[in-house]
């Protein structure tokens, strides 16, 4: 028990540091907060041009769940480039801490704040579209695909997060295409039967795929959970794979690097 709490508290430092970081550049996260904004809101008012309220929904949704699924990735990816440019890396990963603690607390700190996040643009969305009707919205339908979509974006995540320990000058570009090849594939604006029937096969691949299928189907539809299993199992089957597979591969990088110097070199 003494060991866990120990665990958490280390954990918790790291949500503490990560919040400090966010408050010492907040000039740069209301800017992202505003591109975010007007990102989901250019995209709802497509469906606003159209006349089509369930195609606002379908936009809507998607642009919401898609912002915080992203701030997720984003902020989990990129743990080891933040840590070098805030000139950390090394104190960090020589510091007496399971690296599995390290990225827990970078984890609970990214879903904290991709949820702040995303209710700031929602609170936006809802005031462009005030007459949004979410009436036949099943709400445990909505929250176990934000919790599942969650943990099966976080063992992604974690993996993307090694590029920038093997790779200094390139990993960070290298997080940012996986994302987008995401962002694509994952049919966050459209159906992905509208993609080419290679792309539609990596689209089975990508956790958001399901996650955003179920979120819309509870949230436009009312659809109960229990009639998404096709949507759930590859969820958990995602999650409980990825993340131990993460924690594991991010630890063999991790060793690497501090193998062959990579930490203290500033690409």
């Amino acid at each position: 028990m003494a060991l866990l709490t120990h665990e958490l508290k280390a954990s918790y430092a790291f949500i503490e540091r990560n919040f400090f970081l966010s408050r010492r550049y907040w000039g740069w996260e209301v800017a992202f907060l505003v591109y975010s904004a007007a990102g989901a809101l250019s995209i709802s008012l497509i469906g606003a041009q159209a006349g089509d309220p369930r195609l606002i929904l379908t936009l809507v949704v998607g642009a919401i769940f898609w912002n915080y699924l992203s701030v997720v990735f984003s902020w989990i990816a990129e743990t080891i480039a933040i840590e070098r440019w805030e000139g950390t890396l090394e104190y960090t990963m020589m510091a007496p801490v399971r690296r599995s603690t390290h990225l827990f607390g970078a984890v609970a700190y990214a879903m904290i704040y991709g949820l702040i996040h995303t209710a700031a643009i929602l609170l936006a969305v809802m005031l462009f579209f005030p007459d949004l009707s979410l009436g036949h919205a099943d709400p445990l339908t909505v929250g176990a695909f934000f919790v599942l979509g969650s943990f099966s974006f976080v063992g992604i995540a974690m993996l993307a997060a090694i590029l920038p320990l093997l790779y200094v000058e390139r990993g960070a570009q290298m997080t940012f295409v996986l994302q987008s090849v995401l962002l694509l594939v994952s049919g966050v604006y459209y159906s992905i039967d509208v993609l080419p029937g290679w792309m539609q096969v990596v689209s089975w691949f990508s956790p958001a795929t399901y996650a955003l299928h179920g979120v819309r189907a509870g949230l436009i539809d009312g659809v109960p959970l229990a009639a998404l299993w096709a949507d759930v199992w590859p969820l958990l089957v995602a999650g409980a794979i990825l993340i131990p597979f993460g924690l594991w591969a991010f630890g063999r990088a991790e060793r690497y690097a501090k193998r062959t110097g990579k930490l203290k070199r500033v690409g």
